[in-house]
């Protein structure tokens, strides 16, 4: 066999290694960059589900302050609206968009416990604040799973290979589920009665002080008085 020939034999060997290689290289971070992307599919599914099952208090709420708080009718219809809001999004990034305004919503229907106090006292409505305190900490837990989940394919998607590799199997950047300062406080559920202002016991006001009594004079001692004088030309 002429020299010439082995060697572009060998070069052909080695380039068909070389090109193997790198199809089975591209092939493993399309399935990556695949597998990252269901991922963070898979989490939202778990953010939405909770966020679902959250929401869906809220209508059964809302008739029960509405028994108490009738006039209340602009919080009933900012919130009915938010949640209609939500449900129609299509997308997560639409959904994410959409929950902070249920979220505000709904901590001003909430809040009208502070000022209907026969609302709180109700068991419906206590009963429901105990179910909506327990999705709560869901979403907590799901949304961070999210985020971390969101973090990976980000960063995936960011380097110098994963961008073609993201960019050749059509997997964009996710967006994070972070809830607005409004509405990142969760709502109490406080228990106990309505507080009421201590009644303290009524204390006698500070009187004046009594003036301490003047001193009298002492008997002046024997043999001191002044005896009376004569009068001028009496003697």
């Amino acid at each position: 066999m002429p020299r010439w020939l082995m060697i572009l034999l060998v070069i052909l060997a080695m380039l068909a290694v070389i090109v193997m290689v790198v199809v089975f290289s591209f092939i493993g971070q399309y399935n990556k960059v695949i597998a990252l992307n269901e991922n963070v599919k898979s989490a939202w599914g778990n953010v939405d589900t909770t966020l679902q099952l959250r929401y869906d208090l809220i209508p059964n709420m809302v008739e029960v302050a509405r028994s108490y708080a009738e006039h209340e009718r602009e919080v009933f219809e900012n919130i009915a609206e938010a949640r209609t809001r939500y449900f129609q999004a299509q997308t997560p990034e639409e959904k994410i968009e959409a929950a902070p305004g249920v979220e505000r919503a709904l901590s001003r229907l909430l809040m009208l416990q502070e000022q209907y106090p026969q609302l709180r006292a109700s068991e419906p409505f206590r009963d429901l604040m105990v179910t909506l305190s327990g999705t709560e900490n869901r979403i907590n837990v799901a949304r961070q799973r999210y985020n971390e989940a969101v973090r990976q394919l980000n960063s995936y998607v960011n380097s110098f290979f994963g961008r073609i590799v993201a960019a050749w199997a059509g997997v964009d950047e996710a967006e994070y589920f972070e809830i607005q300062p409004a509405a990142r406080e969760a709502p109490r559920v406080d228990m106990s009665p309505r507080n009421q202002s201590p009644q303290t016991t009524p204390t006698p006001q500070d009187e004046p002080p009594m003036p301490a009594p003047a001193p009298q004079d002492a008997p002046p001692a024997p043999g001191t008085q002044d005896e009376p004088r004569p009068a001028p030309g009496a003697e």
